[in-house]
Formats: structure tokens, C-alpha cells, sequence
């Protein structure tokens, strides 16, 4: 371990540190504050008082982990400048998705399932909860894929052990402090994320061995022209169809995941909501570029490293080599604590779906025990860490993994939920119909048919759904059946 290694390391430590501090602090708080009669409420829902800022901050950490950091970086070598529009398209669906984020503050509901199951009734509520729980326990392992990824490349710790450590840290932050900690401490990983990493980048260009932007771009002009498959500075070489993909995987995905959805739905009210969901769309679109450039920076200025392929430490190579030590140590210990805060929020929706949509209504018929919840909230993480753990153990390509946990999850019940909240007419049958079949189109477009044309799967699923639910509740009506009870809001 070289001394750079070794600054980066130690200031790793003190932020992590600084983390777990801020967020208990900010948990222990919040509970003198709260006036919710319900301590898992509390533990889930930041007690349901998030500002804009806030709010936008939460948003864009729980979108801002492994796949659009690393993921970004590494992805560089593949598609070049656009694998950027992975972010870019995020921004797009924030901004989209925030004219809708007012409908969860007022749902009176915590979790995609239970909007789903107050319209479409058991049925669609508990297989729509268990698809949701498998995506997080997907989008967990991300997560620690890209911690370890960047422990492994400070430290020299192999990936297994790296992952492993990852997990026990996340793990034992998530149980402690819960959904106010995360949101405490996500303020400051979006602060050295985004200028951080943007300032970093900006010293890095300023290295004579890269000779800033123009000779940046020569550097990737004169590799690319030694491969047919290699166009580092094209942004559109992941093609239209992917980049539309992403655009309504985003617009799918966020209205229908729960890491998403939870904080919509802790906001302090739904102008709180709106604006929140713009503001991160904005920091969004802003910020994709800066991972991509770091990561153009380790495939064309370090020497002989675009001849060992695409690498999945990309951005923590470069960072290590270009940036000055105290430098490189704050943005890598910003972007562990970071993926690290992603995968705590996905635990927690893991946990609040768990103790919402299955343990409460169907395990204890209805009858709430608050602080049986809380304990069962925080082994539902522990099996949710575990899980994770498995797939980063077992697969380390970040993006694949977040848009298949995406497409899994949301497909089916995007379609259900739209219909669920604009259409009078749709009746229970059609909607569980169509959530059955959009999850069935999905999972054969990624594992049968392995994404054709780069096309997420969501986009198939979530189009057979809306034609299924349509056709589904014509044919319902027409034999005697009954529309949907519709979903109640409160006033603001």
C-alpha cells in the first residue's frame, strides 16, 4: 500500500466515522422531536418531515450509489461518454415523476404495495410486495458491489473479504440508526459527491499527464482510432433504444420503488414532495458527466489500462493516481458512504414493505404490536444484508443488476398503479392480471432473451400491462364485474 493508499484509507475511516455519528445523532434527535405515536414510524419515516432540500438530497443519494458512480465510470469503456445518460435519464424521471410525488405524501400509505393493495386488494398486494422485496435485496448487492469495488482498489483487500466487511458496516449502521439517520448523513455525501468529485475532476484534468480537456479528449481520440470497438467521447453509441429505455425505466421505477417512494411519502407535505423531486432531477442531469469524465480519465492517461478491458475500479484508479491523496481520500470515502447510505435505504423499504404489507396485515391479522415491528424491521435487514452480500459475491456488473432489480419490481405494477390512480373504471381481476403477466414479460426479456436491442425489460413488460389491464377489465365489466374501490387521499 503506497502512501497515497494509505492517506485514503485513514480519511475513509474518519468519514465513516463522522457518518455513523451524524446519523445517530440526528436519529436520537429526531426521536426527542417526533410527535408520532408510532416508534416505527419514527425508525422507517424520518417521521414524516422532510423539507425540499432535504427531501431532494434523499432522493438523489438513494439514486446516486454504485451503478451511478463506479458503474458510470467503468461503463466508459464500453459506450464511451454516454454511459452517462444512465444519470442523465434519472434527472429526466425525477423531473417527470415530481408531478405525481404529491399522491404519496397524501396516500396515507408508506409503501408501493399498500397503494396497490388499497385498489386491487390482497391478491396484487402481497405478490407486489414480494417482488419489491426481491429488487431491494438485488439493489442492496449493487450497492456493496461498488463499496468493495473501491475498498478493493485502496487497500488491496480481495473483493470477497472487501464485500464482506461492506456488508457488516451496513448492516450494524442501518439497525442502529434507521431512515432519519440515513437522511442526516446523505446531506453530506451529496455535498463531497457532487462538488467534491467535481472539484477533484478539475484537478485531475489540470495533471500535465492528461493536459486538461483537449488533451483528454486527443488522448481518447487517439486510442479510439486503434479499435473498431472502442468510442470513448461518442454520446450515443449505447443507442436511442437504450437511452429511451432508461428514460422510462426511471418514470416506471421511481413511482413503483420503495427506496423512492419512502422518502415521497416522509416528506412534510406534498408541495415538499414536488419540489424536492425537481430539485434532484436538476443535481441529476448535472452531475452525470463528472463520473463518466473520471472515468475516461483511467481508460486513456493510465498507461496500458483500456488493454486490460473494461474494469470495474475505474474511477477509484484514477482518482488514486490524478488526484492529491487528501483529495482522492474525500470523494472515495463520499462515494462509500454513499453506496453505503443506498443500500441502508434499501434495506429500510425492504424492512417497512416486510412489517407494512406482510407481517401486520397477514401475519398478525391487523393487529399492531409497535415494538415487535421494530424487531422484526431490523431482521428483515439483517436477511436483507445477507441476500445482498450473495449477489455482490456472485455478479459484478453494478448497472445489470440495478436494472434488472428495476425491471423486476415495477413492470407489472406501474402499469396497475397509473390506472389505480386515473382510471375510475379498472377493476381489481384486470390489475392483478396485468401485474402477473407484466412481472412474467419482464424476467423473459432479461433471462430468455437477454435484453434484446439493449432495451430495458421493463419497457415490454410495462407496455403487455397496459394492454393486458385494459383488454382484462373490459372483458371484467362486460361479465358483471365491479370497478376497483378507489384510492383515498387526504387534504393539504
Amino acid at each position: 500500500m503506497n502512501s497515497a493508499q494509505k492517506t485514503s484509507l485513514i480519511i475513509i475511516i474518519l468519514y465513516m466515522i463522522a457518518t455513523v455519528a451524524i446519523g445517530l445523532v440526528s436519529s436520537a434527535i429526531k426521536k426527542k422531536k417526533s410527535t408520532s405515536k408510532s416508534s416505527n414510524e419514527d425508525f422507517l419515516m424520518a417521521g414524516k418531515s422532510l423539507t425540499p432540500f432535504v427531501l431532494a438530497g434523499t432522493l438523489f443519494a438513494a439514486n446516486t450509489g454504485g451503478a451511478s458512480t463506479t458503474g458510470i465510470a467503468t461503463n466508459v469503456f464500453d459506450y464511451g461518454l454516454s454511459a452517462s445518460w444512465y444519470v442523465i435519464a434519472a434527472g429526466i424521471g425525477f423531473v417527470l415523476v415530481s408531478f405525481v410525488a404529491p399522491f404519496f405524501r397524501r396516500s396515507a400509505a408508506n409503501t408501493v404495495p399498500e397503494i396497490i393493495g388499497k385498489r386491487y386488494g390482497k391478491p396484487s398486494h402481497i405478490f407486489t410486495a414480494i417482488t419489491s422485496i426481491l429488487a431491494l435485496f438485488m439493489a442492496t448487492g449493487a450497492q456493496i458491489i461498488a463499496t468493495a469495488s473501491i475498498i478493493n482498489a485502496v487497500t488491496g483487500l480481495d473483493f470477497s473479504t472487501a464485500a464482506i466487511i461492506t456488508t457488516a458496516v451496513v448492516i450494524g449502521y442501518t439497525m442502529i440508526g434507521g431512515f432519519a439517520s440515513v437522511t442526516a448523513a446523505n446531506m453530506m455525501h451529496i455535498l463531497f459527491i457532487t462538488v467534491g468529485m467535481t472539484i477533484a475532476l478539475i484537478i485531475m484534468l489540470s495533471n500535465n499527464a492528461i493536459g486538461g480537456l483537449g488533451g483528454l479528449f486527443a488522448k481518447a481520440d487517439a486510442l479510439s482510432s486503434t479499435s473498431t470497438d472502442l468510442d470513448l467521447l461518442s454520446m450515443t453509441k449505447v443507442g436511442l433504444p437504450t437511452i429511451l429505455g432508461y428514460i422510462a425505466m426511471y418514470c416506471m421505477t421511481f413511482p413503483t420503488g420503495q427506496e423512492i417512494v419512502q422518502t415521497y411519502a416522509s416528506a412534510k407535505d406534498g408541495k415538499s414532495a414536488k419540489a424536492g423531486s425537481m430539485l434532484a432531477g436538476l443535481i441529476s442531469a448535472a452531475y452525470a458527466i463528472v463520473p463518466a469524465l473520471i472515468g475516461l480519465i483511467a481508460y486513456v492517461a493510465i498507461d496500458g489500462y483500456a488493454a486490460g478491458g473494461k474494469s470495474a475500479s475505474a474511477l477509484a484508479d484514477a482518482t488514486l493516481q490524478f488526484a492529491p491523496p487528501l483529495i482522492s481520500g474525500l470523494v472515495l470515502s463520499s462515494i462509500v458512504a454513499a453506496t453505503i447510505s443506498s443500500a441502508s435505504g434499501n434495506m429500510i423499504g425492504t424492512a417497512t414493505m416486510f412489517a407494512n404489507d406482510i407481517y401486520t396485515p397477514y401475519i398478525k391479522k391487523g393487529q399492531r404490536d409497535d415494538k415487535k415491528e421494530v424487531i422484526i424491521s431490523k431482521v428483515v435487514m439483517l436477511a436483507a444484508g445477507l441476500f445482498g452480500l450473495a449477489v455482490a459475491l456472485t455478479n459484478s456488473d453494478i448497472i445489470g443488476v440495478m436494472m434488472s432489480a428495476f425491471a423486476l419490481r415495477s413492470a407489472g405494477p406501474f402499469a396497475a398503479f397509473v390506472c389505480g390512480l386515473f382510471w375510475k373504471d379498472v377493476t381489481q381481476k384486470a390489475g392483478f392480471v396485468a401485474i402477473i403477466v407484466g412481472t412474467i414479460v419482464s424476467a423473459l426479456w432479461i433471462f430468455a432473451f437477454n435484453n434484446p436491442w439493449g432495451l430495458s425489460a421493463i419497457v415490454p413488460g410495462a407496455v403487455v400491462a397496459f394492454i393486458v389491464i385494459f383488454i382484462a377489465t373490459k372483458i371484467d365489466l362486460a361479465s358483471g364485474g365491479k370497478p376497483a374501490p378507489a384510492i383515498e387521499f387526504t387534504e393539504e
